[in-house]
């Protein structure tokens, strides 16, 4: 539980931010994580909650108190072990994650949360440095083969547990490295691709097979989706193959806004444009970047994708970023005694924006504007919710410059043709349709076929995918072998 009194005699600790005019000059990670000293003392601010709601506040239900106490006694080293009891890739969510379990601390109720994601941070930086993370290869093999569809962080988390079982697992990828969305769609300033590269090692040392550069079934004629494959396997060949089959590809339809002009050159998805940027990073090749350099951006979604749009426009050089949003501007600071442990709605302003990006809220889009078939600019009006609609006000039009627009309206669903292939029925929203009970759970309503992250539950969290990757491959190994002992 950390210091008995340690919440009453220290104040939280910030990681710390390279400065903007030099960070916004390269695209490597630029968060100062905590010393080892600073760690102890966000440790002994964690108090004895009785019900530790931060427990269930994380979607992987890490056991925050016993870690941040083992940090608190300099025991890093049982520390991973606990850390890593519930979560494969800390390394994953120490650096992307939001942080729900800050907003579910007991002292958040009236003072700074323990700094939860700093520690795990710390933790799992130093559990590489001292090289406590090793592969964990099965002592017996099953005999069964699993083929994973998609090596995101769900896939990568349910292929881990499966292997450690003993099960022969296959990830394919369509892409021509893994990670999934948090490859392609995480600029390398925010996350580093080698902590990536180095659980691809430990899981390969494991027995996880990789296939990349491989698509299984086909994607929609002209659609945006990334896909750099150079072969393609039905659906019907891999029920045939395998025992099991778990579908982790994601929600990767991005939300279109389907307005006059919206052809114009100039009118691109953000994932259109994030990817290109993480590829070059990686020393690859690509025809026809999409670049920010000298031009006025207008950013259109105001979540954590149109974010990272601004921070690599930044960085490309833009003459401007502005970011829309179409809802109004939420409070600075939340009414914690009304929303506390939730997730509550507040102002966030993103060390991207701090870096150079005007804001505006309540604002709509109404005609992208061009000129000899490019985008010049866009035409706007503010609006009000009324009776859960938005409506527009009357007199707020206006007209703003725009040399390169950038869509980041999130995910609407995962690619439907995939799902039709393995003959996988589908929820109201589009995704696949698999309930998380634990008997039959993520089983979809095609044979021996699992559904596991944002392709079963919709767009969603890193820290979300992980649990399900790791709830699938239980729900995997009991119905290929009856029982389990991954746990739950």
């Amino acid at each position: 539980m950390g210091k008995v009194t340690g919440f009453m005699e220290y104040e939280r600790i910030e990681e710390g931010y390279e400065p903007v005019a030099k960070r916004v000059k390269t695209y490597k990670e630029f968060v100062i994580g905590l010393s080892d000293e600073q760690a102890k003392v966000q440790g002994a601010r964690c108090m004895d909650c009785g019900t530790p709601f931060c427990n269930s506040g994380c979607p992987v239900n890490n056991i925050i108190p016993d870690f941040n106490d083992l940090v608190y006694q300099g025991d890093w080293k049982n520390a991973i072990e606990v850390l890593h009891s519930t979560n494969n890739f800390p390394d994953f969510t120490g650096r992307v994650c939001p942080a729900p379990c800050e907003a579910a601390c007991t002292l958040n109720i009236n003072d700074d949360a323990v700094g939860i994601k700093s520690i795990e941070h710390a933790i799992i930086d130093k559990a590489w440095e001292q090289g406590w993370v090793k592969p964990q290869p099965a002592t017996v093999k099953t005999g069964k083969k699993i083929a994973v569809v998609g090596s995101g962080p769900a896939g990568m988390a349910a292929a881990q547990q499966l292997a450690r079982v003993g099960h022969a697992v296959t990830v394919f990828e369509k892409n021509d490295t893994i990670g999934g969305l948090l490859r392609f769609g995480i600029p390398d300033f925010k996350f580093d691709k080698s902590h990536i590269d180095r659980r691809v090692k430990q899981m390969e040392a494991e027995g996880v097979v990789f296939k990349t550069n491989v698509m299984v079934g086909e994607l929609p004629k002209d659609s945006k989706v990334t896909n750099w494959a150079k072969e393609t396997v039905s659906p019907a060949q891999l029920q045939k193959e395998f025992d099991a089959v778990v579908l982790a590809g994601g929600a990767e339809q991005s939300r279109d806004l389907p307005v006059p002009g919206r052809d114009l050159d100039g009118v691109h998805f953000a994932m259109e444009f994030l990817p290109m940027q993480n590829r070059i990073n990686a020393g690859g090749k690509i025809k026809d970047q999409i670049r920010a350099d000298g031009k006025h951006v207008i950013v259109i979604g105001g979540g954590d994708t149109g974010s990272d749009c601004v921070g690599t426009s930044n960085r490309h050089g833009a003459a401007s970023v502005t970011q829309f949003e179409v809802m109004p501007q939420p409070p600075e600071q939340e009414n914690k005694p009304l929303v506390w442990p939730y997730w509550p709605l507040k102002l966030r302003t993103s060390s991207s924006h701090e870096e150079g990006c005007a804001r505006e809220f309540a604002v709509s889009t109404k005609e992208f504007m061009g000129k000899n078939g490019k985008v010049t600019g866009l035409k706007t009006v503010h609006v009000e919710l009324k009776d859960g609609k938005f409506v527009e006000i009357p007199g707020t039009e206006k007209e703003y410059k725009a040399d390169l627009v950038l869509l980041a309206m999130g995910f609407v669903s995962p690619v439907a043709t995939i799902l039709d292939a393995f003959g996988v029925g589908k929820d109201a929203r589009g995704n696949a349709k698999a309930g998380t009970d634990f008997q039959g759970g993520y089983l979809t309503s095609a044979p021996k076929v699992f559904a596991a992250g944002d392709i079963r539950r919709g767009q969603s969290l890193v820290v979300w995918a992980i649990r399900e990757g790791r709830q699938a491959a239980r729900a995997v190994d009991e119905f290929l072998m009856g029982s389990s002992t991954l746990p739950r």
